[in-house]
């Protein structure tokens, strides 16, 4: 995981530095906190796929470059095989599998989410980012808190929400949750 992350940092900065901009710059253009991009860009803290995707989507930079170092290709289509898409860790909680990779200006962003048990009381981190999004749990139980209202989703349960809302997740039960996330 934290090489993972030193990785996607490290794309980043290189972002930034193409762009020649201060980090002041392209908080204000992502509409990004300045010094969670700071602590981002150090390569030592979580990166939330949702600052990536609102960085991605405002320079008009494939999401898949920033986390998986990787320009799409296909434009007509592109399979995915069970277990082999592209992975990331984030943090010991969140582990993404991206869908799509590999097709290029695609519309959305398909992963499936393995979201592992916390410990009670750990604070729930919340997100927020442009668009919409769509949740489908394939297996265990799933707590979600949608600007401070709180769901829980059952396997097959289905939840499509406006994303720009403060919104977080948390395995129930004590077992690793999946379930396919959709990024509009």
């Amino acid at each position: 995981m934290d090489e993972q992350i030193k990785q996607i940092a490290e794309r980043l900065r290189g972002l930034r530095d193409v762009l020649e901009l201060s980090t002041e710059q392209m908080a204000q253009e992502c509409g990004v906190d300045e010094q969670e991009l700071q602590r981002a860009e150090s390569g030592e803290y979580d990166i939330s796929v949702s600052m990536l995707q609102k960085i991605a989507r405002t320079y008009s930079v494939a999401l898949d470059t920033l986390m998986f170092g990787e320009e799409p290709k296909m434009s007509t289509y592109f399979l995915t095989r069970a277990g082999k898409g592209i992975s990331v860790e984030r943090t010991k909680a969140y582990r993404y599998q991206a869908l799509a990779a590999g097709f290029k200006d695609r519309k959305a962003d398909p992963f499936i989410v393995s979201v592992e048990p916390r410990p009670e009381g750990e604070p729930m981190h919340l997100n927020t980012h442009t668009g919409q999004e769509f949740n489908l749990v394939l297996e265990g139980r799933l707590m979600l808190n949608i600007g401070g209202k709180e769901l829980t989703l059952n396997q097959g349960d289905s939840l499509y929400f406006d994303a720009s809302l403060p919104h977080g997740m948390k395995a129930l039960d004590g077992r690793t949750v999946k379930f396919l996330a959709i990024i509009l």
